[in-house]
């Protein structure tokens, strides 16, 4: 009898590691029961933090991945996944609901891909932006009552609430329009790459965008995917493009960022993984290889995806992942199964180009020092902790490293397929300018300091100039 109980909790042990999860959809308070579930499984790679509050005062739960849950490890980088920015999309949130129980589980069943991503990346999920819009989509869609038995049954209107937050405010349309500065810059030789805030920033935004402009600061995000639906493409940046201000399905103009290459990688990374994204026809619409610029696309003013690259080190493209933006909970098993692959692969490409620390000779940090490649207009800073990343497609590369007060510092660097390769700068200290006018210590005519003097040949003669020092 001991023996086939024995066995009969073996078969039931195997059955709950092995056993799919519940696919279906949850309200906000189901979701935070989820969030806490997971990290209640896998406490010491996961973490919980609140970014903030929405309209209705609904926390922005975050869940963290990482083998040091709550630090950053030098050269380890960070990446995040967003969902549900528009309430009435709720596809992402799911998905990244299932990302986190498979990654938990997965951890935990000694899948050594899954080991190594948690182990060499600080993965970041905030599985809904919009809360306060979710749940006035999910009332209106599934007629959702509070209790034992939530959701009642499809109700599927052709138009939903709940994409805008509850002040009525797409958040997509809601970030700092630096899109502005930036052709401002392009004509004028100005930066494309961390471009200010305006000074009153925080009162033109919504507390959701407000909130997730401060996590991206807080955090130095390599990559990023904000997931949405209504199409299955993998839109990348430029959203807006010069001159467009409204939506014009006759006359679309692509907007390439300086790293289109790579971006275009990126999106066909998530397309090619995916079930039928790659295919191009879905919902209607075309893309070649299921993927598109967001500005050919459509143009779009102050979304999330060009505020990323403007003004952050953050690389983020715009996942759209299903025609029905609110799909029936019998359809999520098929879309976790044709996104899975995809959503590990692109956590993934985080791990490629160049990476290292830019410390001063004494080897202190020298955070916020500028990384720059040879031709490639964009530059990115080093973090708190003088580690620096830059995404790269494979190939050599010209590498400099900047910080105010120090000699620049130029590599050439090889970049292979599936690795970063490491790179650090150290930077010294510039010898400050001689002043011909200042008098040496001790005073006196004869102390008086003397510039050095070098012959510049010219075609008209030869002129006298004051040499400069290093720096």
């Amino acid at each position: 009898m001991s023996d086939l109980l024995s066995a009969f909790l073996h078969l039931l042990l195997l059955f709950k590691l092995v056993a799919p999860v519940t696919f279906r959809h949850h309200h906000y308070d189901d979701l935070v029961r989820t969030l806490y579930k997971v990290h209640n499984q896998c406490p010491y790679i996961t973490q919980i933090y609140s970014i903030g509050r929405s309209v209705k005062g609904r926390h922005l739960y975050v869940l963290e991945f990482s083998d040091y849950p709550g630090i950053h490890e030098p050269l380890e980088p960070e990446v995040k996944y967003v969902g549900n920015m528009h309430g009435d999309e709720v596809l992402g949130r799911e998905l990244l609901l299932q990302l986190s129980e498979f990654l938990c589980e997965e951890f935990q069943n000694q899948n050594q891909r899954i080991m190594r991503l948690i182990q060499e990346t600080r993965i970041h999920i905030l599985p809904s932006m919009n809360p306060d819009g979710y749940e006035a989509a999910a009332t209106q869609c599934w007629g959702w009552k509070p209790g034992p038995h939530e959701y009642q049954g499809p109700n599927m209107p052709e138009y939903l609430v709940g994409r805008n937050n509850a002040n009525k405010v797409d958040l997509n349309r809601n970030f700092p329009d630096l899109n502005i500065y930036f052709y401002y810059n392009e004509k004028h030789g100005g930066p494309n790459h961390h471009l200010p805030l305006p000074e009153n920033w925080e009162s033109q935004v919504e507390p959701e965008t407000k909130a997730v402009i401060h996590w991206m600061r807080s955090f130095n995000f390599v990559l990023s995917a904000n997931l949405h639906g209504g199409a299955v493409v993998a839109n990348y940046p430029y959203d807006k493009s010069p001159g467009h201000r409204f939506r014009n399905p006759y006359r679309t103009t692509n907007s390439p960022t300086p790293d289109d290459k790579l971006f275009r990688k990126l999106a066909k990374v998530y397309s090619y993984a995916h079930g039928w994204m790659h295919q191009g026809w879905n919902c209607g619409d075309y893309f070649p290889d299921g993927i598109t610029n967001g500005a050919s696309w459509y143009s779009l003013s102050k979304g999330m995806q060009d505020f990323n690259y403007l003004h952050t080190n953050c690389f983020e493209i715009t996942l759209e992942l299903s025609c029905n933006k609110f799909p029936r909970q019998e359809e999520l098993q098929r879309e976790w199964l044709g996104n899975r692959e995809a959503l590990i692969q692109f956590l993934e490409q985080v791990h490629q180009g160049i990476k290292g620390m830019v410390l001063d000779e004494n080897h202190h940090n020298l955070t916020g020092a500028v990384i720059s490649v040879h031709g490639i207009n964009h530059d990115v800073t080093a973090g708190e902790r003088g580690d620096y990343f830059r995404l790269l497609l494979p190939g050599t590369y010209t590498v400099t490293a900047t910080a105010p007060g120090f000699d620049p510092q130029t590599e050439n660097v090889i970049v292979h397929p599936g690795r970063p390769t490491l790179v650090n700068f150290y930077l010294k200290r510039s010898i400050a300018p001689v002043n011909p006018l200042r008098k040496a210590p001790g005073g006196g005519q004869g102390g008086r300091m003397q510039a050095q003097l070098r012959i510049t040949k010219k075609k008209d003669g030869a002129r006298k100039q004051p040499h400069r020092g290093p720096g």
